[in-house]
Parts: structure tokens; sequence; C-alpha cells
């Protein structure tokens, strides 16, 4: 039989801590909220206090008529002090409440900046090997679990105060009988500890079955476009049935566990009940109690055993939020990989890149770069060719310190960049990729999210610096277009357009392309490519090559095979020494070529036009 646990194992980062950890981390957050805990502690105390005291004016009123008789006077006075208790109580609860809900969710709040800082604190290579879906689940779900968990720990310092109230009261009444329901409540706590590490583990397996569907609906989402044009909608749902069952099928264990707990605790609470009724029972002729003390008694008992069972529960309860806890405090504690020997300040850069003796590997025993070298010139247009798989992209994102290398060094201006300060060295990187990532907001402040403090007039006068600014005219609103998700509402081309004037604004030092024009048409890659002239001015670029423009532009081209340098020179001499540029040219940059055309059958034909 498959166990509901299957597939659901930890992520690489997940680690156990122990219940004293935890609850001391949890703690240290609610330091900034002491005032407001203080605050919430006198009205638990209070609250408790008025809590005791509502049996005690109906057992005095009691007495009072199975002595003297039944008096109109005494039954208003104990109507009116009720009264006043109970309203007294009221306000005290909704204080409690108010203010321990401020402060729980000044907790929260604090708790996801500090997880959402330590998500975007990680490496590129972070979200390569673990799901968005279950990230963006640990800062939602789990922060949400979090709070309510905090927010029950509250009550049980309430009933806590409560309980002890109620003991100390119950001893002044009859001290044999509060002794049996002292020995008595151990028991519950024992059933409570027993419960812990099974709904430890049933809680743990909840949050990941949530994460998990969380993240299958995220990539499906994602991708949705895909599915509909190869018509997978059937086969989507069919993977995602099984994932939502394993959740069903946890989250009914998880239900089930939780909610069989109190009924045990409330036998427990029965049984003893029926211990002390029969034990006052046989007392009644030694013990002297009067009607309204054996009222009081029982009803203080029944009082006391509902306070223990929920002082008891939430051991079990505390579980979800600790099982919540841990979850956000592992990704908190993730260790970086990408991890600075220094922090340099970096006010200028010219543009000179080295890599001496680099070696990385995404994964053990997978090298992608082994003693690799290479320099670059300030103002040097660098072209990286060579098939998928030899290293292009590793280079270009090691460039951009996304990823740690193992060995060897990288020096720009001299200066290695693991010792600079990384935020301030990236700002002298402009990236454009293939398809490049757009943001909700006017087209204006995607040209602007490079450097925010650009004023409207010279974000504009970037956009017009691309290709002459005549994209502009193609936009439904210009410059002031609102962009949808993922700038879906445009076309690749115009999305290229926005990227290349963002990072002309960004003015950089070192440019890295990942071909910018290789996935849009003819007519818009004309304008990108006036656009990328206009970057490429003056700066030092590295140029993953798609298209034959692009490589015959370069200053040097470098071509790449498993990681290893094997031709590096211009176009023409590549081509001259006949070597594997040549075989890459012929095969897949040659048809390209103007002469390739105009001596292509039927090229230099005329077209008919009807």
């Amino acid at each position: 039989m498959r166990s509901p646990y299957d597939g659901l194992a930890a992520e690489g980062y997940d680690r156990r801590y122990r219940d004293r950890e935890l609850v001391g981390r949890i703690l240290g957050y609610f330091r900034a909220e002491r005032r407001a805990m203080v605050m919430v502690s006198a009205a638990i105390v209070a609250g408790s206090l008025i809590g005791v005291a509502l049996p005690i004016v109906l057992s005095r009123t009691i007495d009072q008529v199975a002595t003297a008789g039944f008096s109109l006077a005494a039954v208003a006075v104990a109507v009116v002090a009720i009264l006043l208790l109970s309203l007294s109580d009221w306000g005290l609860s909704a204080l409690d409440y108010a203010v321990s809900a401020r402060a729980v969710s000044n907790v929260v709040l604090r708790l996801r900046r500090a997880v959402f800082d330590a998500v975007l604190g990680h490496d590129l290579s972070f979200f390569d090997r673990y799901s968005t879906g279950g990230i963006v689940s640990r800062v939602l779900s789990d922060t949400e679990a979090f709070s309510k968990v905090v927010t029950m720990t509250i009550d049980v310092v309430g009933q806590t105060v409560m309980t002890g109230l109620i003991f100390a009261y119950l001893f002044t009444i009859d001290v044999p009988l509060t002794l049996i329901a002292l020995i008595l409540a151990p028991a519950m706590f024992s059933v409570a500890l027993a419960f812990r590490h099974l709904s430890r583990r049933v809680v743990t397996q909840s949050r990941r079955s949530v994460a998990d569907v969380s993240s299958h609906v995220h990539e499906t989402m994602s991708g949705i476009g895909v599915a509909k044009s190869f018509r997978k909608e059937q086969l989507l749902y069919e993977q995602f049935a099984p994932v939502n069952e394993r959740s069903f099928r946890l989250g009914w264990r998880h239900d089930v566990v939780f909610s069989s707990f109190i009924p045990v605790l409330g036998t427990i609470a029965g049984l003893g009940s029926a211990a002390l009724v029969y034990a006052g029972g046989m007392r009644t002729d030694v013990s002297g109690l009067t009607i309204g003390e054996w009222y009081l008694y029982l009803l203080t008992v029944r009082l006391l055993w509902y306070r223990l069972t929920v002082i008891a529960s939430f051991w079990s309860q505390f579980q979800l939020g600790l099982g919540a806890g841990e979850r956000v405090f592992a990704l908190l504690d993730a260790t970086p990989q990408v991890v600075q020997t220094g922090a340099e300040p970096v006010p200028a850069v010219t543009g000179q890149v080295e890599l001496r003796s680099v070696s990385f590997r995404y994964r053990d025993g997978e090298d992608v770069l082994d003693d690799f070298s290479l320099a670059i010139d300030p103002g040097e247009t660098l072209a990286l060719v060579g098939h998928t798989g030899s290293g292009k992209s590793s280079i270009t994102r090691l460039v951009a310190r996304f990823y740690e290398f193992q060995g060897g060094e990288i020096l720009v201006d001299g200066r290695d960049i693991r010792s600079l300060d990384l935020a301030a060295y990236r700002c002298h990187l402009g990236f454009v990729t293939q398809v490049p990532f757009l943001f909700n907001g006017s087209v204006l402040d995607n040209i602007r999210y490079g450097r925010g403090d650009a004023d409207d007039a010279t974000a504009a006068a970037a956009a017009a610096r691309v290709g002459g600014g005549d994209w502009i005219a193609t936009l439904p609103d210009g410059l002031a277009t609102e962009v949808t998700e993922r700038g879906r509402n445009l076309s690749l081309g115009q999305r290229q357009l926005i990227a290349l004037s963002r990072v002309l604004l960004q003015d950089p030092a070192i440019l890295i392309l990942d071909e910018a024009t290789a996935s849009i048409d003819p007519l818009t890659e004309a304008l990108v490519q006036e656009g990328m002239d206009e970057l490429l001015r003056e700066r030092t670029a590295i140029v993953i090559a798609h298209r034959l423009s692009t490589i015959r532009r370069a200053d040097r081209i470098v071509v790449l095979r498993s990681g290893a340098i094997i031709e590096q020179g211009t176009h023409d001499r590549l081509l001259e020494a006949g070597g594997h540029y040549a075989e890459l040219y012929n095969a897949y940059f040659r048809h390209q070529s103007l002469e390739y055309i105009q001596t292509a059958p039927g090229g230099g034909a005329p077209i008919e036009t009807g």
C-alpha cells in the first residue's frame, strides 16, 4: 500500500529543531512587543480573578437563600454584581484580544520581512534546486499558521493563570478533594505529551503537502500557454489529481489526530469529575460543606477540567505552530552558496574582466569549467560561441556572481569580485536575456527599473535612443502603456526593446547579452540591433551569440567546447582557419549571410507580386 507520505521528502535546506530552540526563537520575535505583552498579561490576570469571583458570588447567594430564605434585595445585589463582573470580564477580554492581535500582527510582519529578505539574499542556484511554489508556501501559509499558534499561546497563558487561581481557591474549600483533582491532572498532561510527537509529524507532512499543491499549481499556471498549445489540459489535471488527493489524505489525517485528542481529554476529565463527586459524597457528613460550597466546588471543578483540557491540548496544537515555524526558520537559516569575503566599495568600473584558472560545477561530479582562463579588455565586445553545454551561460553567470565557483579567481579591474560589495558591483552590470522579464506597471516604470531615481524625461530619452524611438508609437498608449503580468500584452520584440532601453538608462560598464535578437522577427531585429549598437558603444560586452549579425560585430570570438577554449579570433580569421568555428558557421550561421541569400537558388530572383 502506498504511504501518504511518499513524495514528500524534506527540502535540502530543511532541518530539525528542538522544541526549546523553536520556542526561544519565537519568543525572540516578541521582545519588541514587551509593553503590549505586559498589558495583555495584566488583562489576563484581572480577567482570571473575575472568572474565579463569578462562581463565588453564586455560591454565597445560594448559601444565603438556603439559610435565610429568599430575599429580593440579596438576589438583586447578586445580579448587579454578576452583571458588573461580566461586563468587566468582557472589557478586559476585548482589550486582551485587541492588544495581542496587534502584537501578533507586528511579529508576523517582521517575520515575513525577514523571510522575504532571506529569500532575496539567496543566489540563483537556490531557485534552481527548490520549487518556487514551495518557497511561496513558506513565506505565506506557514507564517500565517505561525501567527495562529502564537495567538493560541497567549490564550493558554490566561488559562494557566486561571487554573492556578482555581486550584488555590479549591484548597480553601476542601483540601483532600483538591488533592485528588491535583493527582488526576498529570494524567491529562501525559496523554498530551504522548500526542505531541505524532501531531508534530502529521503537521509537518501536512504543511509539505500544502506546499506541494502550491508548487504544482504555480508551475501549471506558469506554463499554461504551452500546455494549451499542445492540448495537454487533461494531462495537467491527471498530474494534479494525485497531488491533491495526497494533500486531502494528509489533511484528513491531520484533522482526525487533532479532533480525537479533545474527546480523549474530555473522557479523562469526566472520570475525574465522577471520582470527585463520589469522594465528595462520601465526605458530606464529615467535611462540613454547605450546599452553596458544594455547588461552588462542583462548578469550579468543571471549570478546572476545562482549563486543564485547554492547557493539555495546547502541547499538541502547539505542534502546528512549531511545525510551521520549523519550516520558516529552516528557510531563514538556509546557507547561501555565494559568500562574499569582503564588502569593498565599487565607485567605478573600467570593464576589465579576467577569469584565472576557474573551476565550476553545478553539482558534484559534473564539471562545467575546469582550470578555465579568459581575459577581456575594457571596451571589448567578446562573443561566446559553442554547442549547448559548452559553458557559455555559465561564464556570464559567474561574472555576474550569480553562482559560486569552486576554484580560481574572477577579477574585475584587477579586484577579486568575491571581495567587493555585491550590490554595488552589480550596479555596474547590465543584462539582456533572450526572453526579457517585465513587471506590472507602465512601460516607463519598467524602463526606469534599473535606475529608480531617473525622472520621466530621462527615461523617455533612453527609450528614444533605441531604434530611433520609432517603436514607441507602436505601443497602445506610448510609454504610458500598462504592462500586464510578465508583459504578455506586448510582443516579444516590444519587450526586448523595453529591456534594451532599461539597460541603456542604467548605463552599465559591463554588458552581458544572451542574444537579444534570437527569438524575434527580422523587422524587429533591425530595431533591436540598432539599440544593441548603442548599448555596445564604449562598454565591455560579453555576448552569447546566436545571430551572425552579432558575431560579426564582435571584436573577438571565443569558441568553446566542453568548458574549454578551442579557438579565438575575429570572424574572418576563424573562417580562414577552417576549424570548429568554420563548422559552426556553415551549420548554423552561413544561411543568415547576405552572400548566401544572394547565391541560393532563387535568391536573386524578383518577388512575384501577382
